[in-house]
């Protein structure tokens, strides 16, 4: 038993069931036990996950094109206040504000980006002549966040909608059904107009309205400008349909995948597929308009990630070509291999290149 979930327990035989959002947000958020806020670094090769900045730096640099492109659209502000909500380690604004430097530098001088790790609630600045900029960004960016909010899991029974709770049976922790816990919780299907009346008994989806919350103070935050969100996940009505029969939710832990949500609390990752019909629609509430909704191997090779693979193998790798026989050959060969290979990887249309990708702009 780890001590969150003797935690929760305890909490439980207090004041009764909680509903399965609550447990996942002790789970990964409860401050000196969460998934998030304790232990050793989670992202990354040597963690549960890895993101698309772990990946390949071209992310980072395809991040760099559309930022340039946003700045300009908005008339090139000095400073460019940049912020990336659930930042981690900031990896990716650091990637970008190198390739801003060396590629643009007019651009990277009028950068200001910031980083915020909304799981621990640090604010790091990664510029020193940053701390006289505006607070409100121009732009606000997310890759890989919204789908770690805690959601409310609900499961179809005898045309009726029920939500899961968290109880606790002789020490350990089990799912129980029962009605749900706020109107939002029942009426959100319907919302989206899914018939899950017709869908077969103990079908499962979950409902993230933390999402919702996320798009409403993201874009009272904003100025004028762009709000840029990545993630994996559809729109409702390719997401809660009846062959997902077991909704989306999984857990990770040391990068293998379980289907275990309750054991480990503290200790594994928890993540559901991203509802962006409902962040658009919120968005739409808060004044945004829709600029792009797409998936990210679309977004990518749009901003050229394919002609910077292309102009490496000619400037860097040229022996894999012209000395393949020898030993240098074989290294340039393997090394562009690699880097191809990475490139593969994010835009693969069954993995992360199906992640999609969402522009929102908030008028002046």
């Amino acid at each position: 038993m780890t001590p969150l979930q003797q935690l929760i327990i305890e909490r439980i035989q207090r004041e009764g069931p909680i509903t399965f959002a609550e447990y996942m947000r002790m789970a990964l958020y409860e401050p000196g036990y969460g998934y998030y806020v304790t232990g050793p670094a989670r992202m990354g090769w040597e963690g549960d996950y890895f993101t698309s900045t772990d990946v390949s730096n071209f992310f980072a640099h395809c991040m760099g094109g559309q930022l340039q492109q946003l700045w300009e659209k908005l008339r090139c502000p000095k400073p460019f206040v940049v912020l990336e909500q659930g930042a981690g380690r900031g990896d990716l604004t650091r990637g970008v504000q190198e390739w801003a430097d060396e590629k643009s530098p007019d651009f990277g001088q009028a950068l200001t980006g910031m980083t915020e790790d909304m799981r621990t609630g640090q604010d790091v600045r990664l510029q020193a002549q940053e701390s006289a900029a505006p607070t409100r960004p121009h732009v606000i960016i997310s890759n890989e966040l919204v789908d770690a909010f805690p959601v409310h899991v609900v499961e179809k029974r005898d045309n009726q909608l029920y939500e899961v709770y968290v109880d606790a049976l002789s020490g350990r922790l089990r799912e129980i059904l029962d009605t749900p816990n706020s109107p939002q919780v029942a009426e959100y299907l319907d919302t989206h107009a899914i018939p899950w009346q017709g869908y077969q008994d103990g079908w499962r989806a979950e409902i993230n309205l933390d999402a919702e919350i996320w798009m409403q103070q993201a874009a009272q935050r904003l100025q004028a400008g762009y709000l840029l969100t990545i993630d994996y996940g559809e729109k409702a009505k390719a997401l809660y349909t009846p062959h997902r029969y077991r909704g989306t939710l999984t857990s990770y832990y040391q990068h293998q995948l379980t289907e275990r949500p309750l054991a480990r609390p503290g200790e594994q990752d928890l993540t559901a597929h991203v509802n962006f019909s409902g962040l658009i629609a919120e968005g739409r509430r808060q004044g945004l308009k829709l600029v792009k909704y797409t998936t990210q191997k679309d977004w990518l090779e749009g901003l050229g990630i394919q002609e910077e693979l292309n102009e490496l193998r000619a400037s860097q790798y040229a022996e894999a070509d012209t000395a393949r026989a020898s030993d240098e050959g074989q290294i340039a060969l393997f090394r562009w291999y690699n880097l191809r290979q990475r490139v593969a990887t994010l835009t693969d249309p069954a993995g992360m290149g199906n992640f999609k990708v969402l522009l929102m702009r908030k008028p002046a």
